[in-house]
């Protein structure tokens, strides 16, 4: 494979972005309700909620793609980058580009709000993912479990006010 060109997506590139997030979203077996619609609000509305690199091998065929968000440490006294998505094409993946798109959303994080730290959760059911980030020094924190609140848990917490 050659090497792929990374760019920060835009509107224009939400069908690729979104072919690479269900192409994630099969490779763990997970649904994938989001749609195109979804990612336009989240993505380019009035505040963003994510930020997003694709790697193109050429401008219709897309290779790779990084979804992140700016999150805050009072602890670690710095903003940071969470990474919610990374995924590389099957014929891709053992060439470098994973490493290269968290590189490069590193790169953007700490250009544009001053990111100290990257973040992310790695499936349990992924040994070859948990490898990747081992391998790039990736641990998990001392004293510190990853929780969830579905929708109907934020929904039962918005109604104790």
């Amino acid at each position: 494979m050659t090497q792929p060109h990374i760019r920060r997506a835009t509107r224009h590139d939400l069908p690729l972005l979104d072919r690479a997030l269900r192409a994630l979203s099969q490779d763990l077996g997970d649904p994938h309700p989001a749609s195109i619609d979804l990612l336009d609000q989240a993505g380019f509305g009035p505040t963003p909620a994510f930020y997003a690199l694709i790697a193109l091998e050429n401008p219709d065929t897309i290779c790779g793609a990084v979804v992140f968000s700016p999150v805050l440490s009072t602890s670690l006294a710095g903003t940071g980058l969470y990474v919610s998505d990374l995924w590389v094409a099957q014929h891709g993946r053992g060439g470098g580009l994973g490493r290269r798109l968290l590189a490069e959303a590193a790169r953007y994080a700490e250009i544009h709000w001053a990111a100290r730290f990257l973040k992310l959760a790695v499936y349990d059911g992924s040994p070859d993912a948990r490898r990747f980030y081992d391998r790039l020094g990736f641990y998990a924190r001392s004293g510190e479990t990853t929780l969830f609140l579905d929708t109907g848990g934020l929904t039962a917490l918005k109604g104790q006010i």
